[in-house]
């Protein structure tokens, strides 16, 4: 690995520090500014902070299976630290590497309070839309794999990914 490889991973290790920082630091707040307390209005009828224990997923779903989050997190940051690890280490692959470490500092975020708390804690509530209460680690997972998505079916071309496929002929070799 290059030493110009190693910086940007480097990089992208201080990034997701800092994300998850922000993101515990966040629901540090809510817990003491919001716990058992009536929800607080930031814009009448539009957006409130409003703490929440989940213990689900988005919109409820499959509450109290901590075990299966887990294994999905730690999956999910596997793969997203081989995608890091083996994306070249080009101009055209900076929006890779920040939206990547983007979900995963969400999806580290969220899994340290599953580990700690048994629960995620939520507190941005969206009133005007009526929608699940989230926090900033869901933000981060959320907008960046939207964004993620429009990049892969917009913006890169298939023979951009090569780097992620197997050397057939080194495959043949292990036979």
């Amino acid at each position: 690995m290059n030493k110009h490889k190693l910086k940007l991973l480097l990089l992208d290790i201080l990034f997701l520090i800092f994300l998850v920082f922000v993101d515990q630091f966040t629901k540090y707040i809510a817990v003491l500014k919001l716990k058992s307390k009536p929800a607080f209005n930031i814009i009448d009828g539009v957006l409130e902070f409003n703490y929440l224990e989940n213990r689900g997923a988005a919109f409820g779903m499959l509450q109290n299976q901590k075990i299966f989050f887990v294994f999905v997190a730690l999956v999910f940051l596997g793969v997203i630290a081989y995608v890091l690890i083996k994306v070249p280490d080009e101009k055209k692959y900076n929006k890779l590497h920040i939206l990547l470490v983007l979900i995963a500092g969400g999806a580290i975020g969220n899994l340290l309070d599953r580990l700690r708390l048994d629960y995620v804690v939520d507190f941005i509530y969206i009133v005007l839309i009526n929608f699940p209460i989230f926090n900033v680690a869901d933000m981060y997972v959320t907008f960046s794999t939207v964004i993620l998505v429009i990049q892969v079916l917009f913006v890169y071309k298939e023979n951009d990914f090569n780097f992620l496929s197997f050397n057939q002929k080194k495959f043949r070799e292990l036979k």
